[in-house]
């Protein structure tokens, strides 16, 4: 049961209580009708067994010829036979049974003077044997009286409340599904508000209750998330703020690296390689600065900017000739895949991808776009020795360098260009994630939505 949700658990308890309720008022029911109408129908059989009785035996006292037409008219229905045991002659009326397959003892209750009934199955149709004793004589009068209506009444009750403790069980999961889910349904729309909170949606809110029971929750949850939101936005204004401030000595130290890079060639020894060092982390600062402004300018940005159709393959394609050095290879599909999104956005993704290929996996090897299911793919594939599946959630969170985490140089980057990636992703209602390349290295997946052609 543990492996079952909630809803499953519920539902299965409450249709077991319901077949084994409904399985005891059938087997109660069952017991008073079956053993009402078998006590109706052997009452009857006996009754008519000693009228029939006292016939016989005043046709045997009188020594009357007519015995066989008497036993014979004796008989009710083609089913029904009449047996007569007399010294050592057995006369037979009606179905012909052999009267071996009657019980010994049956028989002998009768010529011992003891009335006697039993239920038995002869010749494949169910009787009632009741044996009475003839007076005057050591003989007994036996009568077969079929149960055959009776026995198909029992199958057919039978049948029904089987039929109506398994209808009872399926109608007892399903109320418990459909109970579970109106009881759950709070707990749901929790689940999917948590879910978007956690996925960078600091509006989501749950509905007003109208339930006492569910209105503290909801407060609470609402409460919770306003504080996480303006706590967010709060340290969002905060690193834009403090890297606005940056950027003006920011400046001024990159220009003033710029001088001093001019100059390496007269800076010699332990100087000029300090230098180096001084330079490129002037460099890194600089990166890292502008990186903090895009994401503090995203996580402030209440409304999303008007959208646009974007044809994906163009916009890789122009991405790639702005770049310096020698151009990727594009494969896109054709027509390529659209979207709706923010062209800025997605620039900036698809430039932080390959910058990420080209400072820490040598580059890239081929660039694909393609539509999958509904879904717009972008895969850029790299040529690095790919990435450690325990790395592959992690890379995406900022300041998050992977196994580079640490080091310092030129090429170690802030931490915030894959971050960026997730988030403006993320904006267009999309997923991006780290796979194996075929033949080595790393495919980094970025899928988004198809625009309604």
């Amino acid at each position: 049961m543990g492996r079952f949700s909630v809803r499953w658990r519920v539902a299965l308890a409450l249709g077991l209580g319901s077949v084994l309720l409904t399985s005891v008022v059938a087997v109660v029911i069952w017991n008073l009708t079956s053993g009402y109408m078998l006590r109706q129908r052997e009452q009857s059989a006996v009754r008519q067994a000693e009228v029939n009785v006292r016939l016989v035996a005043e046709a045997l006292r009188n020594d009357s010829d007519g015995l066989n037409e008497l036993l014979t008219g004796l008989t009710t229905g083609p089913d029904s036979t009449v047996l007569l045991f007399q010294g050592g002659q057995v006369l037979t009326s009606g179905r012909q049974v052999d009267a071996r397959a009657l019980p010994r003892r049956l028989v002998d209750l009768g010529r011992a003077g003891t009335p006697a009934s039993q239920r038995l199955v002869v010749d494949g149709i169910p009787v009632l044997a009741v044996t009475l004793p003839i007076e005057s004589t050591d003989g007994a009068y036996v009568e077969l009286a079929p149960l055959v209506q009776l026995d198909r009444t029992f199958r057919f009750l039978s049948g029904l409340l089987v039929a109506v403790t398994v209808i009872s069980g399926l109608l007892g999961v399903v109320l418990g599904s459909w109970a579970s889910r109106r009881a759950l349904r709070p707990l749901t729309e929790l689940t999917k508000a948590a879910s978007r909170i956690a996925g960078g949606d600091l509006r989501a809110r749950l509905p007003a209750q109208n339930d006492p029971d569910l209105t503290p929750l909801a407060a609470t949850f609402n409460s919770t998330a306003d504080a996480l939101e303006q706590r967010v936005r709060r340290d969002a204004r905060f690193a834009g703020d403090v890297s606005h401030e940056l950027r003006s000595p920011l400046t001024t130290m990159v220009n003033a690296a710029e001088v001093l890079r001019r100059r390496r060639v007269e800076v010699p020894g332990t100087a000029g390689r300090a230098l180096d060092l001084l330079t490129s982390e002037v460099d890194r600062f600089a990166r890292m600065v502008v990186d903090l402004l895009e994401i503090s300018r995203a996580d402030q940005q209440d409304e999303d900017p008007t959208l646009e159709t974007i044809d994906l393959g163009s916009l890789v394609r122009n991405v790639i000739a702005a770049r310096p050095g020698d151009q990727a290879p594009v494969h896109a599909q054709s027509p390529p895949p659209q979207v709706l999104g923010d062209r800025r956005r997605l620039d900036r993704a698809v430039s932080n991808l390959l910058d990420n290929a080209e400072r820490h996996a040598g580059g890239v090897v081929r660039v694909t776009v393609f539509s999958c299911e509904g879904q717009a793919r972008i895969e850029v594939d790299d040529a690095g020795p790919g990435v450690p599946p325990e790395l592959r959630d992690r890379i995406f969170d900022r300041f998050d360098r992977g196994a580079r985490a640490g080091s310092r140089g030129g090429d170690t980057g802030s931490g915030l260009g894959l971050a960026l990636v997730a988030q403006h992703v993320q904006r267009h209602g999309g997923t991006v994630h780290v796979e194996d390349r075929p033949g080595g290295g790393a495919r980094f997946v970025v899928e988004i939505p198809e625009a309604d052609r």
